[in-house]
């Protein structure tokens, strides 16, 4: 039986493609192997050393998964940058995350310079595929060496999400001191929640940008168990088509929002492409609405499996078969986690009785990096929630019922109300704000704020261009809001709480906010 694991792969079957790259180049997991490997002696050669943490600012791409691989067998913490950050965001996660290491592509060069300088990260600590000034080009990185680093030892990818202050938080996992070259049991796991075996001939899509943690991991579990991986730079509907044509794309991982967008392609664009090769299409980040992912069932056959899930770990998963028969569930637990529904006090609650949904994955445990009072909150015992709010039915199958109270999902991407608020809150003209999301017939939400405006100002278009403009030099393209309405004064409670889903529930009435 072959072995599994990059480098196992790479000494037995050297010449077999790793990672197709979105210029259509075609490398091998022997060439994988040795790009990763030196990476991974320069990043020793510097000084960085297992527990350490390196940021990655890079598009989807054969440079990305090899610097993944070489941080990976080295110990290191790796934090994707989400590339439509701005200067002070991507400094952030730096500083926060203690790197010592920074990786970018000269795509981003502007805000990666300002970044670098505002995190004071030295230049022998920078690293630029292209041209970025003060970085040094990546191919100089673990140059003039050959062999695998002198220390190897498995690390792990740190992934940010929402602090109890508004500013992202690293979900930060105890290193496990595993051999790297062993591919870790959870990996098998997870994949065979799909019916994703190593190798069998599967191909795999990848459409969205991995500094998405799902996203991440999907391409870095396929390239282990020996699924060749197919990187797209930017999704496109009709181009997904044709690469899953062209290379017999076995699974992808989508959002519901690409599957929209794959149903506004005219009928006969749809069908003039071969996509008889998927086996598993699997999503979530995002709720789908039932008639959408009806249409894809129709077109694509029983292959469409949804999840849901957290960074910090537990979730479930529903086939086709079983959708059809629970139509709107998120499933049933996954093999080894656990799902629970209580109420506020922590009690557990009867089948069909909404209340916060907590999970639990086997022993693992985490903490948020430097919150622990949001640790904390989000605890009752062992398990933890993400502050959404559902109900299990009488057969274990888990309905959302409503989101985490602010939380906006724009296609599919995660985007925290409280650090849009607070930065809005800093322009001398607002008094007060609120910002969640509204509907969005293609994104699902978009993002509107409710600003009260400061003593002696007016309300109106001005005051909305100036107020767009401040937030664009302070928060990235996807966080600003698309339009801003007024009032007097925003409700509030005595003690200062803020009735938001009293601003909210006019936008939405006569529309379902699932989840």
């Amino acid at each position: 039986m072959a072995s599994i694991g990059l480098w196992n792969i790479a000494r037995e079957r050297p010449d077999h493609v790793a990672v197709v790259d979105p210029d259509g180049r075609r490398l091998t997991y022997g060439e994988l192997a040795d790009a990763a490997d030196r990476y991974g002696r320069g990043l020793q050669a510097i000084g960085l050393r297992p527990g350490d943490c390196v940021v990655v600012m890079l598009p989807n791409g054969f440079d990305l998964t090899s610097v993944y691989f070489g941080a990976f067998q080295t110990g290191l913490y790796v934090v994707m940058v989400n590339w439509h950050l701005v200067g002070a965001e991507v400094a952030y996660l730096i500083e926060d995350s203690g790197a010592r290491a920074f990786v970018a592509h000269e795509r981003f060069a502007e805000v990666a310079a300002e970044a670098a300088a505002r995190a004071g990260l030295p230049a022998g600590a920078r690293f630029a595929v292209g041209d970025v000034p003060g970085f040094t080009p990546l191919h100089r990185l673990g140059e003039g060496e050959s062999g695998r680093p002198d220390v190897r030892t498995a690390g792990s990818p740190m992934l940010y999400t929402s602090g109890t202050t508004g500013r992202p938080k690293g979900v930060r996992r105890a290193l496990t001191g595993a051999d790297p070259d062993e591919v870790p049991p959870a990996a098998l796991w997870f994949f065979g929640i799909f019916d994703l075996r190593p190798f069998d001939d599967h191909v795999h899509l990848c459409g969205s940008p991995m500094y998405h943690t799902a996203v991440l991991n999907f391409v870095a579990n396929s390239v282990q168990l020996g699924h060749t991986a197919v990187l797209m730079d930017r999704w496109r509907p009709e181009e997904m088509l044709a690469l899953i044509e062209r290379h017999r794309v076995t699974h992808t991982h989508m959002v519901p929002t690409q599957f929209h967008r794959l149903l506004e392609l005219p009928e006969e664009t749809r069908k003039s492409y071969d996509v008889s090769s998927l086996r598993m299409v699997i999503h979530g980040a995002a709720p789908c609405p039932q008639e959408v992912k009806r249409r894809m069932l129709d077109w694509w056959g029983p292959v469409v499996t949804e999840y849901y899930a957290a960074t910090e770990g537990g979730g479930t998963a529903i086939s086709a078969t079983e959708w059809l028969a629970k139509p709107g569930s998120v499933g049933r637990p996954w093999p080894g986690s656990v799902v629970r529904v209580l109420d506020e006090d922590g009690n557990e609650l009867p089948p069909g009785e909404p209340g916060l949904v907590y999970m639990r994955m086997g022993k693992s445990t985490f903490s948020y990096h430097k919150d622990e009072a949001k640790t904390r909150a989000a605890r009752v015992g062992e398990l933890f929630t993400l502050g959404d709010i559902g109900h299990l039915d009488e057969d274990g199958y888990l309905f959302l019922r409503d989101r985490k109270n602010d939380m906006i999902i724009s296609g599919g991407v995660n985007v925290y109300p409280a650090e849009i608020e607070n930065e809005l809150a800093c322009h001398p003209k607002v008094a007060d704000v609120a910002v969640f999301g509204v509907p969005h017939a293609d994104w699902g939400e978009e993002i509107k704020a409710v600003v009260q405006p400061a003593p002696g100002t007016s309300p109106g278009p001005a005051l909305t261009e100036e107020l767009l403009a401040f937030a664009a030099g302070r928060l990235a393209k996807f966080k600003i809001p698309r339009s801003i309405d007024y009032l007097d004064q925003l409700p509030r409670d005595p003690n200062g709480k803020l009735y938001k889903r009293k601003l909210r529930d006019p936008y939405w009435a006569g529309r379902e906010r699932a989840i």
